[in-house]
């Protein structure tokens, strides 16, 4: 979904077994395929730590280049990665937790890779790479696919995630899967972001009392930490963009349609999607051409047939900027965080300085008018899209409806219901199917406000490239008796509308990574990637954690 979230506290020896153990008990006897799964453990001494690690900050092209020159191959940077994140994702009084399981077979994978590339050569520019998934995207494996939420602990998806195909196919390694907000974040209105009954409390690598912000919570947070090259997201509504900026990255979440859905459990048909979480924006054109692509699994994906590009790095131009009318929408977007508005004005004065024409203020109409709708729909889509999931799933699957769901949550309340509820789960039960006039009417309601009289309006108005305005405010202190606290974001119209939107480091405040959101027309990736990119490389503003304990304001 968006912003929310809760957590719970993970001993840091939480083991894979101990999991599985717990969850055996609530639902039954696991599938044999999930004997050798397990979540990171701590490591022993002497692995590696957060100020030593060959690896830290590489970009795809620097493993790229390794890997073609034989300096790297693809096992030793997967035992590397696997190594990091034993020492560090588990360890200490207050654990990242931002990876749910590793997988059994990624130094295997790896091995098979090296041998290929030997004997025929690299696939193409990901052969090798590892790569972490969330852990609402299917894989026909060893590793589970659970959303976080215990009720699926041993349901078996019928075959990978189209995604998943994708990067198998382009000779990625699949490190693991990543931990979340429990349903992304569908679940209740006071959650705590990162919480997943399945994983634990995920935290923020830059201070780890703060949020890594949702639902793409681990993601962010594993990228963010250098347990991966690249990770793969999802969102709704924010939940790429928002941990991203929360964790000083790049992300991408792009039009609906351009990456299929097909294997990734949903929220939402008109919203969803999948994308690039990253540390730079080279890195989210390269994942981004092996993520797209029409899929027949999924219908959207029809509409964007023939705009999928299989190489977006083509598009990044160091003086991209130049020329670019850029619309900065200060109504609703700005002043909710004055700090925060001081570090987006000093983006826009570096796009400026590279040649980019601001028009500002310009007015985003009938904003204020989505969220009302947009929740209606949510409700009404993630009942059929959910149920629809779960049908497909093998005989033993624990639930096979909401309602099932829902008791499953109620009968297991201590472990799955600690901090908050399931509010948006019964509220989405009492909806009917999609032929409700009440659905059609909100649908309705999404498209022409966040459209035809919202963004397509605006930058047609003003012969727009892009709008930009803050993504959203540094990140919130973790709460588990009030959930989230937020004081606002950019999200909701690309969300909505379906239109693409490119979150880019733009500075920090008191330590905290506050980013800059590009927001774009359907299909207009090569524009948000091409000004992204100029602005990323004018302004380097990405720096890597320190795993703070606490932020001290004092600090800067």
């Amino acid at each position: 979904m968006t912003k929310k979230t809760a957590t719970s506290d993970v001993n840091p020896g939480f083991s894979r077994r101990a999991l599985l153990g717990a969850a055996a008990a609530v639902t039954g006897a696991l599938a044999a395929r999930n004997a050798h799964a397990q979540v990171p453990s701590a490591a022993a001494p002497g692995a590696t730590t957060a100020g030593a690690f060959a690896l830290e900050e590489a970009t795809v092209a620097e493993l790229r280049a390794g890997l073609e020159s034989g300096k790297h191959t693809a096992r030793g940077l997967t035992e590397a990665y696997l190594a990091r994140i034993r020492a560090l994702d588990r360890t200490g009084e207050l654990p990242l937790c931002s990876v749910i399981e590793l997988n059994p077979d990624a130094l295997a994978m790896a091995d098979a890779l090296d041998a290929e590339r030997k004997s025929k050569g690299a696939r193409g520019p990901l052969h090798g790479i590892p790569v972490l998934i969330k852990d609402n995207i299917a894989t026909a494996d060893k590793l589970q696919t659970t959303a976080g939420s215990l009720a699926l602990v041993g349901a078996v998806p019928p075959r990978d995630a189209f995604i998943v195909e994708r990067l198998r196919a382009a000779g990625a390694v699949l490190l693991g899967k990543t931990n979340l907000s429990e349903w992304a974040n569908f679940r209740s209105t006071h959650s705590t972001s990162g919480w997943s009954a399945r994983g634990g409390l995920c935290r923020n690598p830059y201070a780890l009392d703060r949020t890594p912000s949702g639902s793409s919570s681990g993601s962010g947070a594993a990228t963010a930490a250098n347990f991966c090259a690249v990770s793969v997201g999802t969102e709704t509504d924010g939940s790429i963009v928002s941990p991203a900026s929360a964790c000083s990255l790049v992300g991408l979440k792009p039009t609906v349609g351009l990456v299929s859905r097909a294997g990734i459990i949903p929220i939402s048909s008109t919203q969803d999607t999948a994308g690039p979480m990253t540390r730079t924006v080279a890195d989210a054109a390269a994942l981004l051409g092996v993520l797209a692509g029409e899929d027949p699994r999924d219908a959207a994906t029809a509409a964007g047939k023939g705009r999928a590009h299989p190489d977006y790095t083509k598009f990044l131009d160091p003086q991209g900027l130049k020329g670019a009318r850029i619309g900065v929408p200060r109504e609703r977007f700005f002043g909710y965080h004055p700090a925060t508005d001081a570090v987006v004005e000093r983006a826009l004065e570096v796009m400026k300085a590279q040649g980019a024409v601001l028009v500002d203020p310009v007015v985003l109409p009938n904003v204020a008018k989505l969220d009302g709708p947009e929740l209606e729909v949510m409700l009404y889509e993630f009942k059929a899209g959910l149920e629809a999931y779960l049908a497909q799933l093998g005989e033993g699957a624990p639930v096979r409806t909401l309602a099932d769901l829902i008791a499953f949550n109620e009968e297991h309340r201590e472990r799955e219901m600690p901090y908050f509820g399931q509010e948006l789960l019964l509220q989405a039960q009492k909806k009917g199917p999609l032929t409700d006039a009440a659905y059609k009417k909100a649908l309705a309601a999404c498209r022409r406000y966040s459209r035809a009289e919202g963004l397509d309006a605006v930058m047609n108005k003003h012969k727009l490239d892009a709008l930009v305005a803050p993504t959203q405010a540094p990140a919130g202190p973790i709460d588990l008796v009030l959930g989230d606290h937020w004081l606002g974001s950019s999200s909701t119209p690309a969300a909505v509308s379906g239109y693409p939107t490119l979150t880019v480091p733009a500075g920090d405040v008191h330590g905290l990574p506050v980013g800059v959101s590009f927001i774009g027309r359907a299909w207009s990736e090569p524009v948000l990637l091409k000004l992204a990119y100029a602005y990323e490389q004018a302004s380097h503003a990405r720096r890597k954690p320190g795993f703070a304990r606490s932020l001290d304001p004092r600090g800067g």
